[in-house]
C-alpha cells in the first residue's frame, strides 16, 4: 500500500489522490506497483521494471532498492525517468516524467527498521541483478542471513530509498469506444499548466 503524507495540494496531485482512493475502495490489486523506465547510457538503451511505491510525501514519490543494481547505475548517469501506473479496475493510467535522486540516509533507516525481518534478510543477501550459479544458492544465502538477527537490525549501506519529483503528469481514462480521455499537466515556472489531448 502507498502511504500518502501531506500530499501536495496542486491540481495533478489532487486528481491522483482522488483516483488512488477510488481504486483502493474497489480493492485494486497491486495498487502500489509502478513501472519505472530509465536510460542506460553505456548501451544507449531504455530499461523498464516494476517497483513498489511506498510513500508520496508532499510532492516526492519514494521507493526502495539496492544501490548496486542496474537501475541504480542508470539513475546515477541519467537522472530523468518515466513512470507508468495502470489500475485496470478503474480503467485508468497515470504517466509521469520526473527527476530522481536518493533519499537521505535517515529516511532509509526509518523505513528499513519498520520492515519485516524477512525482507531485510533479502536486502542483505541479494546482489541484485548479478548472474548466479543456481536459484538454490540464492535460497541458501538468504536463509543464512535470516538466522543473524543482530545483523538484520543494521541497514546495509547499499540499500535505501529513491525519491522522484514529477514535472509532467498524464491521466488517461479508458472508454469503450476508444474515445479515451487524456489530461496533461506540465510544470513550468512554478505552475502546473493543464491541457486535454486527443485520444
Amino acid at each position: 500500500m502507498i502511504e500518502l503524507n501531506n500530499i501536495d495540494k496542486t491540481e495533478p496531485y489532487i486528481k491522483f489522490e482522488e483516483l488512488f482512493n477510488k481504486a483502493k475502495e474497489i480493492n485494486q490489486p497491486s495498487i502500489d506497483a509502478i513501472c519505472i523506465s530509465s536510460y542506460c547510457s553505456d548501451k544507449k538503451e531504455i530499461d523498464s521494471r516494476y517497483v513498489n511505491l511506498k510513500y508520496i510525501d508532499k510532492n516526492e514519490w519514494i521507493f526502495f532498492s539496492n544501490y548496486t543494481s542496474k537501475k541504480a547505475s542508470q539513475f546515477k548517469t541519467h537522472n530523468q525517468i518515466s513512470v507508468s501506473i495502470y489500475w485496470n479496475k478503474i480503467e485508468t493510467q497515470v504517466r509521469m516524467k520526473a527527476i530522481i535522486r536518493k533519499t537521505n540516509q535517515s529516511f532509509s533507516d526509518y523505513h528499513y527498521h519498520g520492515r519485516d525481518t524477512r525482507k531485510n534478510a533479502l536486502a542483505h543477501s541479494s546482489n541484485q541483478s548479478k548472474k548466479i550459479e543456481s536459484y538454490e544458492h540464492v535460497q541458501n544465502k538468504y536463509n543464512q542471513y535470516l538466522k543473524d538477527k543482530s545483523l538484520l537490525k543494521i541497514r546495509p549501506e547499499y540499500w535505501g530509498g529513491y525519491t522522484f519529483i514529477p514535472y509532467q503528469f498524464e491521466f488517461w481514462t479508458g472508454h469503450n469506444r476508444r474515445l479515451n480521455y487524456r489530461e496533461l499537466f506540465e510544470f513550468d515556472k512554478g505552475n502546473w499548466n493543464r491541457s486535454v489531448l486527443e485520444p
